[in-house]
């Protein structure tokens, strides 16, 4: 397996636009630090945008000078496109408030000379089409200590002299490309280029060939191991010596990579020729132009005691001139390291496959992108006796395939089989699946599948890819029948929740981005324990309290897309605005702690407010303000009552004699002197009368009877009698007639069994406390008086109610 990894990724060459895919993640940490101006026929870098501006797209205006402070308002400036404009001229100070610059992009300007720039974080810089005629670099470029990835050229260059790159001697340079019409070359010139590994050539050597050996060998001075051409034959070039006779003596040479070439059998032969003679390993063609020019193809025979390096071979896009197959003879004698062979983009609808699977140490076969079907790839023609014996992965994407139980039989024959790639295809769920136990991943991304296909699929997979799928839902039953799953791929599909009981205990790693999903809770990655990589973004996140756990508590580390994808799409106010932003607070998303706060907060509350309100007396106030409240809504209820009555008082006072110091002195005086009406005993009781007819007809000419009640008063027969016919008064019309106004407490084992009456009442009528702070008496007397004050209309109109004469005919005439 570690052959395996080493093969692929060492033949996959690093370009610029990987190394700025990587920058990118780097530098843009905020989805509001991207501003994309391109095509905006500027003429000048804009003013007034984001100080937090991470990535700025300039490219493709009209931008023809870049002045000392053109840059000023971009501090935090990482990625930075100026390429297709008409740029002239750059300023030594132009970069001097953006140093944190990273990757920078000056492409195809008009730009005469190769500028001075002091970015010391500098890793990516592209000056490639521009008219300076010189390769000479700058001072400037030794303080480049950062840089990784250098692009140089244009239309204007024509040679490369000994001391152009002599300032990279000493920095950590890893990859250069140069574009240029070379016409001449100065041995030595790369080779002080002492960190160097790869190089991409875009320039053609036909009829130079003695120039490219040269490079060749200053490569092989500083252990270079990769060389990009493009391209590096034109079509119909005129071949008559070994142009790649340098690649035998490049012994750190290890990968070469033609793109955009021409290429003729006698010239492949030639290749590879010197390529199994040499130390090279990888040996790719991406997009060449192919065509026979012998009757027999390519024919190649083994050499005896000929050691042959190579582990990867490419044909990726190939345009074939011919109405016939190429003919390719090769041994497979120098195919028997071969661990890595595709075949791609070239129109294949047969594979060759009693060729390929003769190849004992095939580990990896990509036949991607071309017209394969099922019976196209496992065709009648084919031995099966022997099929791909070292074969662990295959990627069959952007073919024809269709049947995946016809596949899934098939699969057995490839013994150690362990990785099927079938994304991109028209795949059916057309009938139960049989897949062998080494198989552990497969691939069915792109394929219109729906929610079914769990069920169609190995419990001994480890590694699911279903992206783009048309899955809309998936349940823990789903994904209970993998008990060895380690990767997950749901991307593109229109999931919207996870469920709340998932539970993968094996999950490393789970991709649900560009999804439905709006939040995700605890509850599912509680389900899985050993999850090292989440990836969520470009989802419709909610900004509200249901991301609250996501935002606060989970992990980071978890998430390689954080927070570049995660922006909110609801609530409105928060739409567009990075999820990163979102800073909800504790208690407000946190029920159970809004409650343990709320609680003692209003308990303290409470209790303050309870020892101001006893403090203050506050139960005195309360009672007086509901006796007030009572009584008025009262004398509401019996105003059609009394609308036909008269009365001579508003009150007739009974109280013990005893007490009279007390009615004299404070309470008659108080209640006349504000216009009130009183009926007192010893002063207008009428002589000679028997006094209970005095009593009763007192009680009935008065608006309320008003009892003082003391102590006294419960000794007193007269209070008893008052009492008495006062209450009878009060039962038979219905009314509310009573006021009683406690003078002193009254023990209720003071009260002898006559006044048994009272005590019921006193638990049932308003009463009145006379208090003895003297800022209590002022809402004692207020209260008092808004109670009385109610008879002012019916007061000496006309006779008592009808329904009281008929109810105490012993009332005298008025």
């Amino acid at each position: 397996m570690p052959a395996i990894i080493w093969t692929f990724a060492s033949f996959l060459i690093i370009t610029m636009k990987s190394f700025a895919e990587k920058e990118f993640e780097l530098c843009v940490t905020h989805s509001y630090g991207k501003k994309d101006l391109s095509n905006h026929n500027l003429t000048e870098v804009p003013t007034g945008l984001s100080l937090n501006t991470q990535y700025l797209d300039l490219s493709h205006n009209k931008i023809s000078r870049l002045e000392s402070n053109a840059l000023v308002g971009f501090p935090q400036l990482c990625f930075l496109k100026l390429n297709n404009n008409t740029i002239q001229y750059i300023s030594p100070m132009a970069f001097l408030h953006s140093s944190r610059i990273k990757v920078l992009n000056i492409s195809n300007n008009l730009l005469t000379t190769i500028p001075d720039l002091s970015l010391p974080h500098l890793r990516i810089l592209d000056l490639s089409g521009n008219l300076y005629s010189s390769y000479k670099l700058g001072s400037c470029f030794a303080r480049l200590t950062n840089l990784k990835f250098l692009m140089l050229g244009g239309p204007n260059i024509k040679e490369i002299k000994l001391g152009d790159f002599a300032c990279l001697s000493n920095t950590s340079l890893k990859h250069l490309s140069l574009h240029s019409d070379l016409q001449q070359y100065e041995s030595g010139a790369l080779a002080q280029i002492q960190s160097l590994q790869e190089i991409t050539l875009i320039m053609s050597f036909c009829q130079r060939f003695d120039m490219f050996k040269a490079i060749v060998m200053d490569l092989n001075q500083t252990e270079t191991t990769a060389i990009r051409l493009n391209p590096f034959f034109p079509r119909y070039c005129q071949i008559s010596s070994d142009p790649f006779e340098g690649f035998k003596g490049a012994q750190f040479l290890r990968s070469i990579i033609f793109v955009e070439s021409w290429f003729n059998s006698s010239v492949m032969v030639k290749l590879l020729k010197n390529v199994f003679q040499s130390t090279l390993e990888e040996l790719s063609f991406i997009d060449i132009v192919y065509y026979e020019d012998t009757p027999d193809g390519v024919q190649f025979y083994p050499t005896h005691n000929q050691t042959v390096h190579l582990r990867s071979l490419t044909f990726n896009g190939v345009q074939h001139l011919q109405y016939s197959y190429p003919k390719i003879n090769i041994s497979v004698t120098y195919l028997s390291q071969l661990a890595y062979l595709k075949f791609s983009g070239t129109g294949m609808n047969i594979s060759p496959c009693n060729l390929i699977s003769d190849i004992p140490s095939l580990m990896m076969l990509d036949l991607s992108n071309n017209l394969l079907s099922d019976d196209g790839f496992w065709w009648p023609a084919c031995s099966y006796t022997k099929v791909f014996p070292a074969l662990r992965q295959l990627w069959l994407s952007h073919n024809r395939f269709v049947y995946l139980s016809f596949i899934s039989r098939k699969t057995h024959q490839m013994m150690v089989l362990e990785s099927l790639d079938l994304s991109f295809n028209s795949i059916q769920l057309d009938g139960e699946c049989s897949w062998p136990t080494h198989l552990m991943e497969l691939s069915l991304s792109n394929n219109n599948l729906g929610n079914g296909v769990f069920s169609y699929l190995s419990p001994h997979f480890r590694r699911i890819n279903l992206s783009k799928t048309g899955i809309t839902a998936i349940t823990q039953k789903d994904l209970s029948s993998f008990p060895n799953l380690t990767h997950l791929i749901l991307s593109s599909n229109s999931i919207q929740v996870l469920p709340m009981n998932l539970h993968i205990p094996t999950l490393l790693s789970l991709h649900v981005d560009q999804n439905a999903i709006t939040s995700i809770s605890q509850e599912p990655i509680l389900g899985l324990p050993r999850l090292q990589h989440l990836k969520a973004g470009k989802n419709p996140f909610s900004c509200s309290c249901e991301s609250y756990w996501f935002v606060t508590s989970l992990s980071k580390s978890l998430l390689p897309d954080w927070p570049v994808d995660y922006t909110c799409s609801t609530p409105p106010s928060f739409a567009g605005a990075s999820l990163e932003e979102y800073k909800p607070t504790k208690p407000s998303c946190l029920p159970w702690l809004q409650a343990s706060i709320a609680v003692p907060v209003v308990l303290i509350l409470v209790a303050a407010f309870s020892i101001t309100f006893y403090a203050c007396d506050g139960i005195w106030y309360t009672k007086m303000l509901w006796v007030w409240i009572r009584v008025k809504r009262r004398g509401h209820k019996g105003a059609g009552r009394l609308q036909n009555a008269s009365f001579r008082y508003h009150a007739f006072i009974s109280y013990s004699q005893h007490d009279t110091m007390w009615v004299e002195s404070q309470l008659v005086p108080r209640l006349e002197n504000v216009g009130l009406s009183l009926c007192v005993h010893e002063r207008d009781f009428v002589p000679g009368r028997w006094i209970v007819d005095n009593i009763i007809s007192s009680i009935e000419d008065s608006y309320k009877t008003l009892f003082v009640l003391s102590q006294n008063f419960v000794q007193s027969e007269w209070c008893t009698y008052e009492l008495f016919f006062a209450q009878h008064r009060a039962i038979s019309i219905q009314d509310d007639s009573l006021v009683f106004i406690l003078l002193e407490p009254i023990p209720a084992n003071c009260l002898p069994k006559k006044f048994l009456k009272l005590r019921a009442l006193l638990c049932k009528q308003t009463y009145l406390e006379w208090p003895k702070e003297e800022r209590k008496q002022q809402v004692f007397w207020a209260s008092l008086t808004a109670m009385l004050h109610g008879a002012d209309k019916h007061l000496a109109i006309k006779k008592v109610a009808t329904d009281i004469v008929d109810t105490l005919p012993l009332i005298a005439d008025q």
